[in-house]
C-alpha cells in the first residue's frame, strides 16, 4: 500500500525535472563537446556542439548554441541558436533568433522572435497518432469494399 505512493510520486517528480534547470552554463562560460542526460539546462554562456537532454533547454538572452542538432523535451530560446532543433516543445521568445529547421509537436513565437529555418509539425505522441491510424485503416477498408 505504502509502496504505491512512494511510486506515484517519484513519477512526479521525474516529469516535474523536465520542467526546471538543473544546470547552468554561466555567462562567461564556453564549452565545447557534446552535452547529454536527463534534467534541465540554462545556456547563459556559448556552448559548441551536440545536445541530447532529456529535458528542459532555456538559453537566456546572451546565450548562444551552436550545434548540428539539439534534441530535448522543451526548448526555449531567449538568444541565438544556430542549430536544427528536434522537441516537444519549441518558444522563441522576442529576443531570440534561430538559424536551423525545427521539428516540433507545439511551437509558439512572441512578436519580434528571428526564424530563418523550416518548421515541421508533428502530431503529438500517443492517443492521436492512434486514433488517426485506426481512421485511416477504417477508411482503407471502406475503399476495399466498393
Amino acid at each position: 500500500m505504502f509502496k504505491k505512493k512512494e511510486e506515484s510520486s517519484q513519477k512526479l517528480e521525474a516529469s516535474s525535472d523536465q520542467k526546471r534547470v538543473t544546470s547552468v552554463l554561466g555567462p562567461d562560460m564556453s564549452w565545447k563537446g557534446e552535452l547529454s542526460g536527463e534534467g534541465g539546462v540554462r545556456v547563459e554562456g556559448a556552448f559548441e556542439g551536440s545536445m541530447q537532454i532529456d529535458g528542459l533547454i532555456v538559453v537566456d538572452r546572451k546565450g548562444r548554441i551552436t550545434s548540428e542538432g539539439i534534441q530535448a523535451h522543451t526548448v526555449i530560446i531567449a538568444g541565438a541558436v544556430r542549430s536544427d532543433i528536434k522537441a516537444d516543445r519549441v518558444e522563441i521568445r522576442s529576443t531570440g533568433r534561430v538559424w536551423g529547421n525545427v521539428v516540433t509537436s507545439s511551437f509558439s513565437t512572441e512578436e519580434g522572435a528571428y526564424l530563418r529555418g523550416k518548421i515541421e509539425m508533428e502530431e503529438e505522441s500517443g492517443e492521436a497518432a492512434e486514433e488517426e491510424s485506426d481512421e485511416d485503416q477504417s477508411a482503407a477498408n471502406d475503399q476495399e469494399a466498393e
